[in-house]
């Protein structure tokens, strides 16, 4: 069996090492080839950083990495173009702020063009790189992952200056974005969440918004059939662990814990990182919640005293975006990936969000049953068996 891809990010790696690759080159190729200018909101480990690779690897004409892939015969591969390419997870924001961060990263990329920057503010460097590197090797390709890290981080209501003044500082640096667009190939842009057209969207609204598109709804995440394509041998292997389950019985388990979220109410895909991690230890466990508790969730749930998510109705004006000013619980467990959209009306704009399948759901009640009981959220998973297994004896 080929390796799962746990943990790799970069599409030459995950090539390199003969890992599993769910083939997205045909939706990525429609991306290229549609528009130029892109946002794309997914929750966490979701697949945005490989999607972005794959893209870069694209434009940097490396064939090598796409033999018996969908886009391998279709593509020009001596359309090369320069790429800007930076994640904010790696990006160390914390410490030295969001504008010195990003000078630093900037000044970087540009050493490696032998391309001296003079600007005396991100924004100034930023449009001098897109300009200076334009000149030297052609119209850039600008790849931009987790933009919002900086913001979400600090979105308690203790660290919300900070939040403000990265918001402030992240406006100013995508402000160059739209006057630079005879110097850019290719803008993608991804992230967890979507703040309102008064933060820093004011400046990108030429951007076309991928999250609720229908033709996009699977570009990352893994559909049935991919997962019964590509995993095959994965899944048999798993299943025998699982004796007194039969294949047909085994499928729906991994259905109902890990597939589910929806963009469009109508198709669903499995987390990647959760189904990958199962696959891997074969035990139905909490493998994304457990990446990212929601501390911040909790103390917000708590300050608005709502602890109910099941069948849920929002408005598409809700879902879309959010203020950091005035922060909505449901627009946000929606856009990190705690709620998923179940059903659409499209008549009338109103969208059904509901939990995306048990995993999320078992984590979540838990960690709320232990904030009603003030417990530890370690000592709620055995009350709830229990009180489950009750039931079922009555």
């Amino acid at each position: 069996m080929k390796k799962l891809p746990i943990g790799i990010q970069t599409f030459s790696k995950l090539r390199e090492d003969d890992c599993v690759y769910v083939d997205k080159t045909e939706f990525i190729y429609q991306l290229l080839t549609s528009s130029r200018a892109y946002f794309l909101s997914r929750p966490r480990r979701f697949g945005k950083s490989m999607t972005l690779s794959t893209i870069k690897s694209i434009y940097q004409g490396e064939k090598q990495y796409f033999n018996g892939l969908w886009i391998e015969d279709k593509w020009n591969w001596e359309k090369i173009h320069p790429v800007i390419h930076f994640s904010f997870a790696s990006i160390d924001y914390h410490h030295l702020g969001v504008e010195n961060a990003l000078m630093l990263t900037l000044q970087q990329i540009a050493e490696k063009h032998n391309i001296v920057l003079i600007g005396s503010s991100h924004s100034q460097m930023f449009q001098e790189l897109i300009e200076k590197l334009t000149a030297l090797k052609g119209r850039v390709v600008i790849l931009i992952d987790e933009y919002d890290k900086p913001i979400i981080d600090f979105l308690e209501k203790e660290k919300r200056p900070i939040a403000e003044q990265n918001r402030a500082d992240l406006r100013q640096f995508y402000s160059i974005i739209k006057d630079a667009d005879p110097y850019i190939e290719f803008f993608l842009m991804t992230g967890v969440s979507k703040f309102s057209q008064t933060g820093i969207f004011s400046n990108l609204n030429h951007l076309k918004d991928l999250t609720l598109n229908e033709n996009f709804v699977n570009l990352v995440g893994y559909t049935p059939n991919e997962l019964n394509q590509y995993f095959a041998e994965w899944i048999d292997y798993a299943w025998q662990s699982f004796p007194d389950l039969s294949k047909e019985q085994f499928m729906a388990h991994i259905r109902l814990w890990y597939n589910g979220y929806s963009w469009d109410g109508i198709n669903t895909v499995y987390n990647p990182y959760s189904i990958l991690n199962f696959l891997d230890n074969r035990s139905f466990e909490n493998f994304w919640f457990k990446t990212g508790t929601p501390t911040f969730l909790l103390k917000l749930m708590r300050e608005q005293n709502d602890f109910l998510f099941n069948n849920l109705t929002a408005s598409d004006t809700l879902i879309d975006s959010y203020d950091l000013e005035n922060l909505n619980l449901r627009t946000i467990l929606f856009q990190t990936g705690y709620l998923t959209i179940k059903h659409i009306d499209k008549m009338n704009g109103i969208y059904t969000l509901d939990y995306p399948n048990r995993e999320v759901e078992q984590a979540m009640s838990n960690y709320i049953l232990a904030e009603l009981l003030h417990a530890d959220y370690t000592a709620t998973a055995i009350p709830v068996f229990n009180i489950k297994a009750a039931f079922f004896e009555k």
